[in-house]
């Protein structure tokens, strides 16, 4: 396999020649022959063999599979729209939620009004048709108690790191439960207030600092110093 001929974590502009050889297009890139080149500006990563760059900027794009947390928009008749920040509105249908039986449109603004939170997963988007949610499976559905933090959904796989190192670290250095939407917003949770500060401001940081070295140690000196421990 070859090497890259630019640094993981390098800032990239579209056009950058990225790699040569064997390793495989991922994300914003693209092959021309054994060539490999960026086609957004952002950060190098690279996943086994697989070349991608994280773009610094940004709208979500919804893919199958993604844990989004969006806000109820309104109620239809079998189901309902869900701002997921995304360049269009997702549906979930009453029949990919727990809720029984049949229900009116009354019944649906009782089971999830207008403006409440809900957490979901991405069941299909191919762009001939909005993206379609479900809420069936464990921790999906309405949310309750949680700090909501949202952040570019481009800098979401830096806060989660390589092999969910950086995510892995806050929750082990705060004891917060910490859930990751794809599109950038993130649910924070902890026993104490100082904590879930801590945690936010965290969370801040890593968005505006994504594209330095070294900041998974960075950051956890910053939460023991902020914890005193």
């Amino acid at each position: 396999m070859a090497p890259l001929l630019v640094a993981r974590r390098e800032i990239v502009t579209p056009g950058d020649l990225l790699a040569e050889g064997d390793l495989r297009p991922g994300d914003n890139v693209l092959r021309e022959g054994d060539r490999i080149y960026a086609l957004r500006v952002g950060l190098v990563d690279l996943d086994g063999n697989r070349v991608s760059v994280v773009p610094l900027k940004g709208c979500y794009f919804p893919k199958p599979g993604d844990l989004v947390i969006g806000r109820i928009v309104e109620a239809g008749l079998t189901g309902w729209e869900v701002d997921i920040l995304a360049p269009y509105p997702a549906l979930l249908p009453m029949s990919e939620t727990y809720a029984k039986g049949h229900a009116s449109k009354t019944d649906l603004s009782a089971i999830f009004s207008t403006g409440d939170l809900v957490m979901a997963k991405v069941m299909a988007f191919d762009r001939t048709r909005d993206p379609l949610l479900t809420a069936k499976g464990p921790g999906l559905g309405k949310v309750f108690g949680n700090r909501v933090v949202r952040i570019s959904p481009m800098k979401i796989p830096r806060l989660i790191g390589r092999k969910g190192s950086m995510i892995t670290m806050l929750k082990r250095e705060t004891g917060c439960r910490i859930t990751v939407g794809q599109n950038g917003v993130i649910l924070v949770s902890g026993s104490d207030e100082r904590a879930e500060r801590v945690v936010v401001e965290a969370i801040y940081k890593i968005e505006r600092e994504a594209h330095t070295q070294g900041l998974t140690d960075e950051i956890k000196e910053m939460l023991r110093k902020e914890l005193g421990r």
